[in-house]
């Protein structure tokens, strides 16, 4: 297959940087390019350099837009794409007003292939190249999933969620099908093109013990599985774990009993934690997920990103859809942005591009694989147009550095910030500007 080159300014990073001064954390490349073939970057670096070392290559000129490797998303559920901007309620209200009802719906396979189309067409449109997603309880929605993502050959972590109690019958299953879906899963799709398998508990208060311990059963049998699950989102939902788990010390000990605090345990949210549960989240290389969207539009607290630094944990950032209200991580950059603020918090425009890229794909343990553009990597790029309002046009004339420009875009940019998205190489968007 012909080797196709991508010319534009190009960014990417090679270490989280501490502040706007630290430019050995980044390569940036005014006249740069990214050279594709077979789904792989096969050279990056300035257009001259590039193009001497592939003379035949394709060549898309992108300039004078911004090249970056793809967003990638570590909290998101597939089966509430109906439900975003659902008005009222905190969590726990909201889950059985829209999210269980919504995601009932997914017991119908044609139901969950159409929605798995529209959900991955919103993610790419979005410039996210790789996401980690929550399915329903339905084996049918995992495999719909499964499905969409391979045929795009779009790098995908998901699973099918396990729950079997404090939900209406139609979104619940057993201890045992729980365990017998996932482990078909696992067998069917776990490590098959892009996609990886998450065991996915959905949270201590929809589980039993006997779930958990057979969820912790497929950890064991799994250890390359990732695990997903919730973690001290709301004060009414800690409460209410404590009285179904009267024996654990906290929250996360409930999973910690069964064996799925890992530094693969991916944990949504994690916003009012006592010391005990940081430390141990510290010393098992968990990450906490942020996702201010959300956490916003529930009301549910602040994410205490500096907190958590500072214990040498490193989180994930998410959009956290559909409690979470936009698919753009540029939008989740903008509210984390302010959430940090409300605490004297601050993050630098250039450590959130760094999380939204090579910064997630650490906490996934896939650096050697996404996140950057780097040769060797899978070539999933987006191209942002920084110019893509008048507003925003208007703020970037005044840009003096390139920290000002990106963080123009952080705070203003949305979907139509986004030029192309490229899926192992692939354009996903209809055509270029």
């Amino acid at each position: 297959m012909a080797s196709t080159l991508l010319r534009g300014r190009t960014l990417t990073f090679h270490s989280e940087p501490t502040d706007g001064e630290d430019t050995k954390a980044y390569t940036y490349i005014e006249d740069g390019a990214v050279l594709m073939a077979d789904g792989i970057i096969a050279a990056s670096g300035t257009y001259a350099d590039v193009a001497k070392s592939d003379p035949a290559a394709n060549v898309i000129d992108h300039r004078p837009h911004m090249l970056m490797a793809g967003f990638i998303d570590t909290h998101i559920h597939f089966p509430q794409v109906l439900i975003v901007a659902s008005w009222g309620s905190q969590l726990l209200d909201w889950l059985n007003s829209y999210t269980f009802p919504a995601e009932a719906e997914y017991a119908n396979a044609q139901h969950a292939r159409a929605m798995a189309g529209r959900f991955c067409d919103l993610l790419t449109s979005h410039g996210t190249t790789t996401a980690v997603a929550f399915c329903s309880s339905h084996k049918a929605s995992a495999e719909a999933l499964f499905s969409e993502a391979r045929v795009r050959d779009m790098r995908m972590i998901a699973g099918k969620t396990m729950m079997d109690r404090n939900a209406p019958d139609t979104v619940l299953d057993t201890p045992q099908s729980s365990y017998d879906d996932s482990k078909t899963l696992i067998a069917d799709w776990h490590g098959t093109g892009r996609l990886s398998y998450a065991i996915t508990p959905r949270f201590a208060i929809t589980s039993t013990p006997e779930q958990m311990e057979m969820a912790g059963t497929l950890a064991s049998e799994h250890p390359d599985c990732h695990i997903q699950t919730h973690l001290s989102e709301n004060h009414d939902e800690i409460a209410f774990t404590a009285e179904l788990y009267p024996k654990a010390r906290d929250y996360l000990d409930v999973y910690e009993t069964y064996g799925l605090v890992s530094d693969r345990t991916l944990l949504g949210h994690a916003i009012h934690l006592t010391g005990r549960e940081i430390d141990a989240i510290a010393e098992t290389g968990a990450h906490p997920v942020f996702c201010p969207t959300s956490n916003l539009f529930l009301g549910s607290g602040l994410f205490d990103d500096a907190g958590l630094r500072g214990k040498g944990i490193h989180s994930g950032i998410a959009t956290d859809i559909g409690a979470g209200t936009s698919y753009s991580m540029l939008q989740t950059l903008n509210e984390g942005y302010k959430i940090l603020q409300l605490q004297n918090q601050k993050l630098h425009t250039l450590r959130a591009f760094h999380w939204i890229t090579r910064g997630n794909a650490e906490v996934l343990g896939l650096v050697d694989r996404i996140g950057t553009l780097d040769a060797g990597t899978e070539a999933d790029v987006v191209v942002l147009d920084p110019k893509a309002t008048p507003a925003m046009s208007l703020r970037v004339d005044r840009a003096d550095t390139l920290a000002e420009e990106l963080f123009a875009l952080q705070m203003m940019g949305d979907d139509r910030s986004l030029v192309q998205t490229y899926v192992a190489g692939t354009p996903q968007k209809a055509s270029t500007q």
